[in-house]
């Protein structure tokens, strides 16, 4: 779980420090998204729960893969263990 958790952490800033190092566009005629109008489309609700859920289905799947990992590893020791004992 922390590994996963320190992953996305890391990811996040990784992608941080390429948006903001990343050249800006030069500016001409060409249409571009005007960030005062899109707050006003966005539906704070919608996007709320569309994140949550996102966060929720990232945090059981963490929780299976962990799982999964404990499994792994429980069977390498025992498969170990056995090889010693012979």
């Amino acid at each position: 779980m922390k590994f996963l958790f320190l992953l996305i952490v890391y990811c996040a800033g990784f992608a941080t420090a390429v948006y903001c190092l990343a050249p800006t566009p030069e500016s001409g005629d060409g249409k571009s998204v005007q960030l005062a109008q899109l707050p006003g489309s966005i539906d704070s609700q919608a996007l709320a729960k569309s994140v949550n859920s996102g966060i929720h289905k990232c945090v059981d799947l963490g929780k299976v893969a962990a799982a999964d990992l404990a499994k792994r590893i429980q069977k390498e020791i025992d498969e170990a263990r056995s090889k010693s004992d012979k």
